[in-house]
């Protein structure tokens, strides 16, 4: 598979970028992170954007996300708002996580509200829904398909094993 060769492949698959705990805000329009790829107090940020860079971007498709290397002497992080107002963070000498943490604090989205958004995008009042807990217990109560095969067995030519075994003889 050609997607798990390079340095940490683990970082390209689905299972990791939907562990990303970091849901920016809905105000938040572009989120730019300043760093150099030298120096020891710019390793907490460099370490951030190997590892979670991605799955900000997975989980916040809707943002911009820009990164600057070698232009500042200080690495810092700065968020635009919709309504033009601007958020610097420092990040000088911080790991990685102690920067995740920092950031779900101060631009991510709360864990309420995250559990709130995440029932309403799984709500089960769809009327092509259909099984245990939904509006409609099986397909068959939908008028115009066909009756359920528990009720009026199906016509022997709708069945897979007449259609693809002929040397069996159908039931009459």
């Amino acid at each position: 598979m050609p997607f798990m060769k390079g340095v940490e492949p683990i970082r390209r698959t689905i299972k990791y970028l939907n562990a990303g705990r970091l849901v920016l805000k809905d105000e938040i329009h572009i989120f730019s992170i300043n760093y150099n790829n030298y120096g020891k107090h710019h390793s907490g940020i460099r370490n951030f954007v190997f590892w979670h860079l991605a799955q900000l971007q997975y989980k916040n498709p809707m943002v911009q996300i820009v990164t600057f290397k070698n232009i500042t002497p200080s690495p810092f992080i700065r968020c635009f708002y919709e309504n033009g107002k601007r958020m610097l963070i420092d990040v000088d000498s911080r790991e990685k996580d102690d920067i995740l943490e920092h950031l779900i604090k101060v631009v991510g989205k709360s864990e309420k509200t995250l559990i709130k958004e995440s029932l309403t995008r799984d709500k089960k009042d769809n009327p092509a829904n259909f099984g245990y807990g939904c509006e409609r217990s099986c397909m068959c109560v939908v008028p115009g398909q066909l009756p359920c095969p528990q009720i009026c067995p199906l016509p022997n030519h709708m069945r897979g094993k007449f259609t693809f075994n002929p040397d069996l003889k159908p039931r009459r």
